[in-house]
């Protein structure tokens, strides 16, 4: 079960993380349950079950210490073209998983987001999803997003789609078609842009995840594979960010200027 009651560790890495703020948004990839596995010469079902003890200690962390949004990159529409056990041993256990953890997430506040072609995956995983969607619609806490059946490039071209459709039928012109049009097509309309955007397992790619929403995220890889990512981990990358000077295409004079007038306000 979901532990939300601030444990001792907890506890030290939210007064270590106190003295500069927090990202409001974290997204992951989350990599290395296969690599994981192979190396303790377990099936690659194991490293899928461990990594979701890590997704339990994300969402308790960022829950914990106020992050406002966790958005989890589960499984992309290109996995879908794994072994087709592999792919089953995935969709099984994301719907039992969420299952068992949906009366904790509603305990606690969590509330669950779904995002990608949710539509396409097996009607059971799909249902113990929606269920816990639903059981959680009216928390107020953290936001855990699951990508599930999703890739960016997918939620660009749908976000289009909806574009051209509604300007054939003159509801838009073109001209009114700006950076705010498309935002509110894609499938994270509502939450803010991810401010640090870390991906486990060795890998310095984005994997086609959260492309337009990413453009001013700050970036973390680490060597750790999934299934190690804890808690200390996961303050380490959200330590970096604190220290990272955030410009958003300003001189650092203006940041600075900026800082002090927000203080002295």
């Amino acid at each position: 079960n979901l532990l939300f009651d601030m444990d001792i560790q907890t506890q030290s890495i939210s007064d270590r993380l106190s003295g500069a703020p927090l990202p409001r948004h974290i997204a992951i990839i989350m990599d290395g349950n296969g690599r994981w596995a192979k190396q303790r010469s377990l099936p690659r079902s194991a490293g899928h079950y461990e990594g979701v003890t890590s997704v339990r200690r994300a969402t308790e962390l960022c829950s914990d210490t106020g992050v406002g949004f966790l958005t989890l990159y589960a499984f992309s529409t290109e996995n879908w073209n794994r072994p087709q056990e592999e792919v089953d041993t995935l969709m099984t256990l994301i719907g039992m998983a969420i299952e068992r953890e949906t009366p904790d997430l509603v305990r606690n506040n969590v509330r669950l987001r779904l995002i990608g072609d949710i539509e396409r995956m097996p009607a059971d995983a799909r249902d113990r999803l929606e269920r816990c969607r639903q059981a959680t619609s009216h928390c107020s806490g953290l936001t855990l997003s699951l990508c599930l059946s999703y890739s960016s490039r997918w939620e660009i071209a749908e976000a289009a789609r909806r574009l051209a459709r509604l300007a054939a039928d003159g509801s838009i012109s073109a001209d009114e078609i700006d950076e705010e049009a498309v935002e509110a097509g894609l499938a994270t309309s509502g939450m803010p842009a991810p401010d640090l955007l870390i991906r486990t397992g060795g890998e310095k790619r984005l994997s086609n995840f959260l492309l337009w929403q990413a453009a001013y995220a700050e970036l973390y890889f680490t060597d750790t594979l999934w299934p190690d990512f804890g808690k200390e981990a996961l303050a380490d990358a959200m330590a970096d960010f604190q220290c990272r000077e955030r410009r958003f295409g300003r001189t650092s004079e203006q940041v600075e200027a900026d800082t002090a007038f927000q203080a002295d306000s």
